[in-house]
């Protein structure tokens, strides 16, 4: 296990590899044969590693926790995770914008569910690398036509969903450093010690 950003280490501290496999043989299932040395205790290093990670992830937040297993987890993750951390980027969202109607407030949920998977893009694998696939208002019109069936005007993007669009991204950046900042807590004090 590499720990090389809190992002990566929530990653890679799933995988299991069994003595003398590379995580991702392990992940293929098959052991390929190599002409290094044979087993090595590189095994419990990862699981002492993980261990620690783990340990951190678990005493999160629920909501906290959802967020980043949507985000970084290795598994396919759940739809309750996703769901919830959707949900935390909408209230987060929400309590920072003005007042909405009805009507402007059931589209602004799709809108957020819709900026977390543009987020979660971006961040994908844990090495924020990812340009923004809907950037242009256009696209993430068409996007959310398309995806929810939700339709926006274009008229006025500016005054009516932009700002509402920040304060999703701003969410999920808030929300994502709150749940990694135990993370990175934990690698600074193993990194300290190493």
């Amino acid at each position: 296990m590499k720990i090389n950003s809190a992002r990566q280490a929530w990653h890679d501290c799933n995988y299991n590899p069994a003595p003398g496999q590379t995580s991702d043989a392990a992940v293929l299932g098959v052991v390929v044969q190599k002409t290094e040395r044979g087993p090595t205790a590189d095994h419990a290093i990862h699981a002492t590693l993980a261990g620690r990670v783990q340990s951190a992830i678990a005493r999160l937040h629920n909501t906290l926790r959802a967020f980043g297993n949507a985000m970084y987890a290795a598994e396919p993750n759940d739809d309750d995770d996703r769901e919830e951390a959707e949900a935390a980027v909408f209230n987060l969202a929400c309590t920072r914008a003005s007042r909405m109607t009805a009507d402007k407030r059931e589209r602004a949920e799709y809108v957020a569910k819709g900026v977390f998977r543009r987020y979660r893009y971006m961040h994908q694998g844990g090495q924020s690398a990812n340009e923004d696939p809907l950037i242009k208002p256009e696209q993430f019109r068409s996007w959310m036509s398309a995806e929810y069936g939700v339709k926006l005007q274009s008229a006025a993007w500016g005054r009516d969903w932009e700002p509402f669009v920040q304060l999703c991204f701003d969410a999920c950046y808030d929300i994502d450093a709150k749940a990694l900042g135990p993370i990175g807590g934990v690698i600074y004090k193993m990194k300290e010690a190493a």
